[in-house]
């Protein structure tokens, strides 16, 4: 029925109903939801998208991030506030909200010369670098990396080597003997399970702490996660025999509860640890062994040239050399990140 021109001229915008375009909501309100009634929570998983948490109160649920989170990264060892969730099924997950302040943050990127730096691991206070002494055989290189980018993330380094059953570790001691990191040795008795009394050590370093263990695949981390948390049941692997490098079979970050206290983290097996992320000055900070023989270097000394005080400082001293040629292996690494090329 058309409407007579006196009733039209009584109408005004207010009498049309104007539908939203297909595929468009409200407006979104730029004040955020307070959630007071937030729960926190450590993440102790990461797996596609979707977080495992461990609740102050024990519960254990899965997790998704609000979308007031927008691209903030949330990775293992994550300190957050929750809302909704009961008993962490697919159909009741609950909602991180909040992500609070990083005491720590473990990075590494994929080479020296990759820009993008990842974040492995947050709020750890130690790093355990864990290698064997013979099947794989230790990497110093890898081991230096780690300490560089433990002292750089202001998280004490430890060392375990394992397998001290199967070889001397005197020689890999000796190497780190000046250096500020505390070592621990595992040997393996029967079933090659660590032996209790080199267990109760390191058991006794870890408590009340939050520890990473990052090395090589095939090293024993694993096994090492199985000893101290029991019904942890991590897969182990083997070492293949012609490469010399163990299977990976941890695939993701995961976060243990101690039973005397404390958190243990394990982590995939790596092959490399990029730290394109980490200046040349820390990167020498992270040798504590070598910095008193820097006093005798020229200004602005690059630590690889001819009057460098260095080589005067570890001569004679097998191990101190080979730590200057890592020093200066990463240092020149650097260098070619920062020119550009592919370190």
């Amino acid at each position: 029925m058309t409407p007579t021109r006196r009733q039209a001229q009584r109408w005004d915008e207010d009498d049309v109903r104007v539908r939203p375009a297909r595929g468009k909501s409200r407006p979104r309100s730029k004040e955020r939801p307070q959630h007071l009634d937030a729960e926190h929570a450590r993440v102790i998983g990461v797996d596609r998208g979707r977080f495992s948490l461990r609740a102050d109160d024990g519960r254990d649920m899965l997790a998704i991030k609000a979308r007031e989170l927008g691209r903030k990264g949330v990775v293992v060892g994550d300190s957050v506030w929750f809302v909704g969730g009961t008993d962490g099924g697919e159909d009741d997950l609950a909602r991180i909200v909040r992500l609070d302040p990083r005491t720590t943050a473990l990075r590494r990127t994929a080479d020296d010369s990759d820009p993008v730096e990842r974040v492995i691991v947050a709020n750890a206070d130690q790093l355990g670098i864990v290698t064997s002494i013979i099947d794989p055989v230790p990497r110093p290189r890898l081991i230096d990396r780690a300490l560089v980018a433990a002292i750089n993330a202001g998280m004490q380094p430890l060392l375990i080597i394992t397998k001290a059953d199967l070889a001397n570790p005197a020689e890999l001691l000796a190497a780190y003997a000046d250096v500020d990191v505390e070592i621990v040795t595992i040997s393996r008795g029967e079933g090659k399970s660590p032996q209790p009394s080199d267990l109760q050590r390191l058991r006794d370093i870890l408590v009340d702490h939050t520890t990473v263990l990052v090395g090589h695949s095939g090293v024993g981390k694993s096994t090492l996660v199985n000893a101290l948390v029991p019904g942890a049941d991590r897969s182990t692997g083997m070492v293949n025999e012609v490469t010399g490098r163990g299977r990976h079979t941890s695939t993701s970050a995961l976060a243990l509860a101690l039973p005397e206290g404390g958190w243990i983290i394990d982590t995939p097996g790596v092959r490399s640890f990029g730290l394109a992320h980490v200046s040349p000055d820390s990167v020498v900070n992270a040798f504590p062994d070598l910095t008193p023989g820097i006093s005798e270097c020229p200004r602005g000394c690059s630590h690889d040239e001819e009057e460098c005080g260095l080589d005067a400082f570890v001569a004679g001293d097998p191990h101190a050399q080979a730590r200057l040629a890592s020093l200066r292996i990463l240092l020149a690494s650097r260098g070619a990140t920062e020119s550009g090329q592919a370190g």
